[in-house]
């Protein structure tokens, strides 16, 4: 199947396209792209001149094969008794009615529309702009006021939904006042947004909101009036179907850009073979809507495939009540494939095994990890102690620009290593070069690229197309560079060593944090690590290295000791650390990821920080400047 998908990914791809319904097909070729900007303007195309509509897929061909009934969603609140369902008819009539409701807001295709909460609701605002040909901007409700207007502003979004309220564990966030701010923030940047759509979530007498009449909609009350019933709208295999925001080096983040057909067929097909999965499994995914893999791994993929997921309200790490949240919800639905991040792992393990054993989890088959890549301790602890030693692991490396899984495991069929993304995914071509852009072979470490498209990969950044190229296509041209590195061993095997600006160049040596990490946390104090580089006056730059220790344990010079002889060990004298500071908390994005920025300021004893509005909490920074060492 993967050789076919390389060297006939036409054939390959059209015959998963038969599996879907398409109001009219393409003419010609499958792929139509340029990868080096050398020869003109960067393009993918797939299957130009097809039209269908993702939303339709989703929704009304399983409910024409029979499965109206099949529950789509179970649906999981920050409160553990606040628990519902939704079947794919329930769905589809939910669909509908606020496919209406946008149209009688002046919705029309090609429109933008930004989403802000997560909650059931987010997952049928996102699919009626698909069914009506809306492009949606999904903004990860933990972002604050100024991150969602300059994401609104970025779009030109006509239209915001979100909702009153959320509680993140017993906090109350006031969504409708970010929102507010926002809308404010966006008047002064020149931009009205039209309405503001609110739905009742938390109904809490607490919660003060102001009400203004020229914009704010009532979410209940539009949809009362709703006909249940909405054509879909046929869209162009390219035509745009939603923009989502990502970091950028320059602090900026680019609005990526994924269209219709190639993104549906990636999603389905990742979702399908990277977790194996049957009609009658129960899928729970652990990401927030408002990231890529809510995006093609709660929602569109899984419902491409007609499958039953969990969805849940909280994001991260579930602590509450109780560290064994995750467990409970596995049991309570006899879910058989998991999917959640290494930082979500490493944090549950502070907690030991009486957490994870007090639920049964026979129900697991495949156990997924995502964001970033996994320790060999963490995929260890996964494997023996979560999984009870009887589930596939199934490492996936892929971004918000790949639409899906670009290297992966396929469970039950790929020989695994901890630690290692093993090889590509069908249509995926990799290649690892040098500084000099020189292709290696064998045992080699270097820069990851890909070298041909695939039907999910982002067609451009929103807007700036120009930044599209000079973002991925310059350094190497005739390549797709995602801004990784990787090393491959003498079995072929992909190993993804960091981000190439995570990479430390110590003495002429390059290495990787992800290596560095992986080392310090082998020591059974441990919880957590992350590496930065260091200026230093011979060296050019060093290791800082900041561990968390397991709760109950003492951070001492001979644990020093220990750590930089366990990493001299594993790397070499030259990596032997220069500095290991206790931090006993380290500052992360609300989605899980280490700011790794913030942590080079602290090791240069730099309090400038920048923008910081994405940090889940910003009281660790105070306890890392105070721990500093020198």
């Amino acid at each position: 199947m993967y050789k076919q998908s390389v060297e006939d990914p036409g054939k390959f791809w059209g015959k998963i396209a038969e599996n879907f319904y398409f109001k009219k097909h393409h003419e010609g070729e499958f792929f139509d792209y340029n990868f080096d900007i050398s020869k003109g303007d960067v393009y993918i195309r797939c299957m130009e001149g097809a039209t269908t509509n993702i939303c339709y897929n989703c929704l009304d061909r399983n409910i024409n094969n029979g499965h109206g009934d099949k529950i789509a969603f179970y649906w999981e609140g920050n409160d553990p008794m606040d628990s519902t369902s939704i079947t794919y008819k329930k769905l589809l009539a939910e669909v509908c009615k606020f496919s209406n409701v946008l149209k009688s807001l002046g919705v029309k295709k090609g429109d933008r529309v930004a989403i802000y909460p997560m909650i059931m609701e987010l997952v049928v605002a996102m699919l009626a702009c698909a069914r009506i040909g809306a492009v949606h901007s999904i903004v990860f409700g933990g972002f604050s006021a100024e991150s969602l207007s300059g994401r609104i502003l970025d779009a030109k979004c006509d239209i915001l939904v979100t909702a009153d309220g959320v509680y993140r564990g017993t906090k109350l966030i006031n969504l409708k006042e970010i929102a507010d701010e926002a809308l404010e923030l966006c008047t002064q940047g020149g931009h009205t947004v039209s309405s503001c759509v609110t739905y009742y979530f938390i109904s809490s007498t607490s919660m003060q909101m102001v009400w203004n009449k020229d914009v704010d909609r009532s979410w209940k009350d539009l949809m009362q009036s709703a006909s249940s019933e909405c054509d879909p709208e046929w869209m162009g295999s390219e035509d745009p179907l939603f923009i989502l925001y990502t970091s950028g080096s320059t602090g900026i983040p680019k609005g990526v850009l994924h269209h219709v057909t190639g993104y549906m067929l990636y999603a389905a097909t990742t979702h399908k073979y990277s977790f194996d999965y049957h009609p009658d499994d129960v899928y729970f995914c652990t990401a927030d809507i408002g990231w890529i893999t809510g995006h093609t791994y709660i929602t569109y993929g899984p419902l491409l495939n007609c499958a039953t997921s969990v969805m849940v309200a909280f994001e991260g790490v579930p602590l509450f009540p109780d560290p064994s949240r995750y467990w409970a919800i596995v049991d309570k639905y006899q879910v058989s494939k998991f999917y959640t991040a290494p930082t979500a792992i490493r944090a549950l393990m502070k907690f030991g095994e009486e957490p994870i054993k007090k639920y049964s989890r026979s129900s697991l088959r495949v156990l997924g990890t995502v964001g970033e890549p996994i320790n060999p301790e963490a995929w260890m602890f996964y494997h023996t102690v979560i999984g009870n030693s009887k589930c596939s692991i199934v490492d996936t490396f892929w971004q918000t620009e790949t639409g899906g899984h670009v290297l992966t495991p396929l469970p039950g069929c790929t020989p695994t290593k901890p630690g290692s993304a093993t090889f590509p995914f069908f249509g995926i071509v990799p290649a690892i070069l040098s500084d000099e852009g020189v292709e290696l072979e064998g045992p080699a470490e270097g820069y990851l690229v890909f070298k041909q498209p695939w039907p999910g990969i982002m067609r451009t950044v929103y807007g700036d197309h120009q930044r599209f190229e000079r973002t991925y296509f310059t350094k190497f041209p005739g390549y797709y560079v995602p801004g990784d590195g990787c090393k491959r061993d003498e079995d072929g095997y992909i190993w993804i060593t960091g981000r190439i600006d995570d990479m430390i160049n110590v003495s002429g040596h390059l290495l990787s944090t992800a290596e560095v990490e992986s080392s310090l946390i082998e020591h059974n104090l441990v919880a957590e690590a992350a590496v930065v580089g260091k200026p230093h006056s011979v060296k050019g730059e060093c290791l800082y290295c900041f561990v968390t220790i397991l709760e109950g344990s003492e951070f001492t010079q001979d644990l020093v000791k220990e750590l930089k002889e366990k990493v001299r060990h594993h790397i070499g004298a030259f990596g032997t650390p220069d500095f290991i500071q206790n931090a006993p908390g380290l500052p992360k994005t609300r989605s899980g990821k280490i700011m790794r920025r913030v942590l080079r300021n602290v090791a240069k004893g730099n309090r400038d920080l920048g923008d910081v509005s994405t940090m889940a909490d910003a009281s660790v920074v105070e306890v890392l400047f105070k721990n500093r060492v020198e």
